[in-house]
Formats: structure tokens, sequence, C-alpha cells
């Protein structure tokens, strides 16, 4: 369709009377495929899509979410609760799953909880009087009434960013608990003889406090006899100047620290950073590891050794997962452990 076209498209239609008859008469399809491709876009060929997505630009057509929610019982929503809308690392995991759902037709609605599972039940009933047709939830652990509610709905749930062995619904995630072992074992296997645990582990911080009994049983497992050491904090904030506020405060409790084992990058990195200030060589004098290999981990100098988590694989075989439930198809499992990498760099 050319720009003159378009043109005479919309001085023909206004943006308030278009209709999908309409459209299809632009298209040239029935009104029973711009429908199907509204809802279901994997389901036509490319070219109906094609040619049923330029007729809408050129029309300006704008559905009529409400009358299709009542027609077909479906809101073509799904809720995503996070911890923090500011973190870049949630934020990842939100672009991974709302690739794929939008693809698929459906919108993401976001609420965050804040570190609280008070807020996050809050959050959950609130959405849940929206009717979404399926939920995303960072974390395993939630209150009764979060676990009831969303049973009671009988919708698709999937939960990430952790593991457990009794998912309200359907799981995509990781053990982080396993995670810190690894990252002891690899301490051990590097000689460091008094590896600390260092951290911001808010009361609803559940992935943190995995990490922390992670490190706890690596400790047990590959440094016998030796006593845990940790520095954690219950009101800090995930920055990295909380990182300095931190190195400061275990510098203090173990000067004989000889690697600090950070429970998230944007602490860790503020850390390092501060030793760079300070004069504090890294890893020669202390070295440090974090958490989630952000994009300043291997920007930094040295470059900060971590664990690496699939982010963003995440929120695509979250939805993928939910887009087949939402068919009435049968996943290929219930639960999938995408796992993680422990990634060396200069700092450890």
């Amino acid at each position: 369709m050319t720009d003159f076209d378009r043109r005479q498209t919309r001085r023909r239609f206004g943006t308030n009377s278009v209709t999908m008859a309409d459209v299809a008469r632009v298209a040239g399809v029935s009104a029973q495929t711009v429908s199907r491709v509204l809802r279901e876009p994997d389901s036509c060929s490319p070219q109906s899509v094609e040619r049923v997505r330029e007729a809408i630009r050129s029309t300006q057509y704008v559905q009529n979410h409400a009358a299709s929610h009542l027609a077909s019982n479906r809101s073509m929503t799904v809720v995503a609760v996070i911890p923090q809308i500011a973190a870049s690392i949630f934020a990842e995991t939100l672009q991974g799953l709302s690739n794929v759902l939008l693809e698929a037709g459906y919108q993401v609605i976001i609420g965050h909880s804040d570190y609280s599972h008070e807020r996050e039940e809050a959050v959950v009933r609130n959405l849940l009087g929206r009717r979404p047709d399926a939920f995303f939830l960072v974390g395993t652990q939630h209150t009764e009434a979060v676990r009831g509610m969303l049973m009671r709905a009988a919708i698709p749930v999937v939960e990430s960013w952790a593991w457990t062995d009794s998912p309200i619904d359907q799981l995509v995630g990781f053990s982080n608990e396993a995670a810190l072992q690894e990252a002891v074992a690899y301490a051990r296997r590097r000689g460091y003889a008094r590896p600390t645990f260092v951290g911001s582990v808010r009361p609803g911080d559940d992935r943190a406090r995995e990490r922390l009994s992670g490190y706890l049983a690596g400790v047990a497992r590959h440094y016998p006899g030796f006593v845990p050491r940790t520095v954690v904090a219950e009101d800090l904030p995930y920055t990295m100047t909380s990182g300095r506020v931190l190195l400061a405060a275990a510098r203090q409790h173990h000067p004989d620290s000889d690697l600090l084992m950070f429970s998230s990058d944007l602490l860790a990195a503020g850390a390092l950073l501060a030793c760079e200030r300070e004069g504090i060589a890294v890893p020669k004098q202390l070295a440090i590891m974090g958490f989630g290999d952000y994009e300043v981990a291997s920007e930094l100098n040295p470059g900060l050794t971590t664990i690496a988590v699939p982010t963003v694989r995440m929120g695509e075989e979250a939805a993928r997962i939910l887009i087949r439930r939402l068919r009435n198809e049968t996943p290929a499992t219930r639960t999938l452990d995408l796992g993680f990498e422990l990634v060396a760099r200069g700092s450890a």
C-alpha cells in the first residue's frame, strides 16, 4: 500500500468508526481471519498476518478489547509480579516474557512487591480482580493467601528465579542455593582460605536468603572446621553505594578475609570500585565475587567473577509454557531447571 493509498484510507475511515469488517475489506480477507490474526497470529499464514496488520495501520483501527473479552472470556493479559521495577536484571526477564507473549497476542501487566510478601499478596489480590489469563511470579515463597488465591483462580501460573519441590503450578528457574555452593567449591579450588558471605538480605528477599544458605552449606562441605563468616544487612538497598558500605563492614569485622562473596553484582561492583579508590589490590589483597552477571560485571577492571543466570531465557521459557497452557496444550514439562554458570574473571 502506497502513502497515497494510506492517506485515502484514513480520509475514508475515522479512527472512532473503523470496524473489524472495514479492516477485513481493506485487507481482502474475511472478518474471521482478522479476528484470528488479532487473537492467535501464530495460527495464521505470514501473508495473512502482514495483510491484516497493514490494513490495521492504514485504517488506524483500534480493537475493542472489552467486547472481545466478553465474547471470548479471555482478557489476553498476563500479570507479572516482580520484586522491583528499577532492577535491570528483572527487566531482562520481563523483556523475554513480553517478547514471546506479544507474538501470541498477549499483553503484560506489571506489579511489584518491593520484596514484601504482604505487598505481593495485595498486588495479586488486586490484579486478580482484573481477570488476567495467567500469572508470572518471581520467587517461590509466598503467603498461604497468595497460593490459595492463585489455585482457586484456576489459571496458569509460572514461578521463576528460584527452585522448589512444590510450585503453585509450574516452575522455570534455578537453585540459588546450589549456585552459592558451587561458588564456595570454586573458592576452595582456587585456594581461598577465609571466604566471607556479604549481602543485603532484606526481610522479603527469599533469593538472597537462599544464597546465604548455599554459602553455609558450601562451607560445611568444602571447609570442614571453618567457622562461616557473614556480613549481612537487612535495610540496605541493592546499589553500588551499599556495596561500599558492606565492604567497610566486612573489613572491620573480618579483616583477614581473603574473599568476599556478595549476594548481588551491584553490591560487588560497588565494593570493587571502592577497593580501587582505597588502594586495595583486587584480587591480590582481597578477592571479590558477585551474583547475577550484570552487564557491568564484564566492564569492571578487573572483571567481576560471578554466577551467571539465564535472565532473558527464564522469561521466554515461562511465556512459552503459559501460551501452551492457554491453548489447552500440555507443556513438555511442569518444571524447567535452566541452571547457572560460574563465570571466572579477574576479581577472583
